[in-house]
């Protein structure tokens, strides 16, 4: 078995301590939700891993929203999750996700807190906001946003929306537009397509378009946040086309969320939440190549 070189596992040891009093200086709540679940969110292109008669979550965003709708207010979690079929430089099947929620904040919000979060946390375990990732040095002191749009057009030579009509958006953007997010500074990639929502809500401003971002550092997806959708209706709308997806490609069944959905009927707060790749981060704070060198493969 391949061991993972001392020095990062002691980086990440120090990383997580940063983590973890950077959301506690924020007033955030650490919390700890069930690793086997009853029903995962029927997402389209995730799949989860069956478990004695459950399923191992792919995150634990349903329970933490839960929480939401039962009165917390700033909650985050460090813990592994579970994706079957996920293999390669970047993932595992079993990673280790940090996720995190605050009540009254917006998107855009949680993108500088999360900006924030990055730099001190480098700083802290490495001494500076300037770190070399694979040749390429990333300042983390600073941060931009680019529409999802404006990256398609700048990279890819198309409009995002034409790319999400003729099917070829999900090839464009691993190809095209993702090698060039965040070659110098952490960016984030805003405002979605709407019907590439997720679980994220459509904007006030422009109903094309939907609260979410994801986060790029040279090229490497980091995150994914939300403006959470807190339409019970809306969401049932989702789950259940999200379903009728997987039922035509073959997928795995799940259950109706019923327990989150029956949170959500009486009612979640606006809020929004992140999900950070753990291990990902630790790959750019160690300037690994491979997933499997920052963690006990």
């Amino acid at each position: 078995m391949a061991v993972s070189p001392l020095h990062n596992l002691r980086f990440r040891s120090e990383l997580l301590r940063a983590v973890r009093e950077e959301f506690y200086a924020a007033d955030f709540c650490e919390v700890s939700t069930p690793v086997r679940i009853p029903a995962p969110a029927p997402e389209e292109y995730i799949e989860s891993v069956p478990c004695a008669g459950g399923f191992l979550r792919t995150s634990p965003e349903l329970a933490m929203k839960r929480m939401l709708c039962a009165g917390m207010e700033r909650t985050f979690q460090i813990g592994p999750a579970f994706r079957a079929g996920e293999s390669g430089r970047k993932h595992r099947e079993e990673f280790t996700i940090l996720e995190y929620y605050a009540v009254s904040w917006d998107y855009r919000r949680l993108a500088e807190f999360t900006a924030q979060l990055l730099s001190r946390t480098a700083r802290r375990v490495r001494g500076g906001t300037a770190l070399t990732y694979r040749g390429r040095t990333v300042e983390l002191a600073e941060h931009r946003f680019i529409t999802v749009d404006e990256a398609f057009r700048k990279y890819a030579g198309v409009s995002a929306f034409a790319a999400d009509a003729d099917g070829s958006f999900d090839e464009l953007m691993v190809l095209k537009v993702e090698p060039q997010l965040g070659r110098d500074c952490p960016e984030f990639l805003i405002d979605y397509p709407a019907n590439r929502a997720s679980l994220s809500r459509l904007s006030a401003a422009d109903a094309n378009v939907a609260e979410r971002w994801e986060l790029y550092i040279a090229g490497l997806e980091l995150g994914n946040a939300f403006g959470e959708l807190t339409d019970a209706a809306e969401q049932r709308r989702r789950f259940a086309a999200a379903a009728r997806f997987r039922a035509e490609h073959g997928m795995l069944a799940y259950p109706e969320a019923t327990d989150f959905l029956a949170a959500l009927d009486r009612g979640m707060p606006e809020c929004a939440g992140c999900a950070i790749g753990f291990d990902r981060w630790c790959m750019i704070v160690c300037d690994a190549w491979d997933i499997g060198d920052v963690i006990f493969d």
